[in-house]
């Protein structure tokens, strides 16, 4: 093995991990393998779809943002929504302008934690930052999370852009190429 750690111990920490939630486990034959005396199935481990946050000393800023999205949500004016979406596309492009890679938006989105990946052209984002938030607030989260992408493709100068595109299992966002 590349780490030279013994298969039975990185198992063992593997199932700990899988055991507190951590990690999600399935079992697969090896490809190419079928039949009598093909072996039995792998045991194979991915991310699970469970939300895990450690603070310590605690803090809760999930429940100070489910406050924030409440209030923003109960203003039938707009007014409120109209600032969230200007607060949200300057600090796209402040972040832009902190980013590591000027110009790479699929770099500066692989650091803001987004995951993206190429679907026949368009860039998709399989993590959401705000995926909790987003389900009980969802337009009022993907319409920040709209503003604040455009604002960081922008300040990158990025040959596309951003728009709504909501699907479950992964973000609401989706990047295409300006028309």
């Amino acid at each position: 093995m590349a780490l030279d750690i013994d298969r039975s111990l990185v198992a063992y920490h593997l199932d700990k991990l899988a055991a507190q939630g951590l990690l999600a486990v399935s079992f697969a034959r090896p490809e190419g393998r079928t039949g009598p005396g093909a072996g039995r199935p792998a045991k194979h481990y991915e991310r699970s779809d469970h939300e895990f946050a450690v603070s310590v000393p605690p803090r809760d800023y999930r429940l100070a943002a489910e406050l924030l999205a409440r209030a923003a949500a109960s203003d039938a004016t707009g007014t409120v929504r109209e600032a969230l979406h200007r607060a949200a596309d300057e600090l796209g492009r402040e972040l832009a302008g902190h980013a590591g890679t000027p110009g790479d938006l699929v770099a500066h989105l692989e650091g803001q934690g987004f995951e993206p990946y190429d679907d026949a052209g368009v860039t998709r984002l399989r993590n959401c930052p705000f995926h909790r938030l987003a389900q009980e607030h969802s337009e009022l989260v993907c319409g920040m999370n709209l503003a604040m992408l455009t604002g960081v493709a922008e300040a990158l100068g990025a040959e596309t852009e951003a728009r709504l595109d909501p699907a479950p299992d992964r973000c609401c966002v989706a990047f295409v190429d300006r028309a």
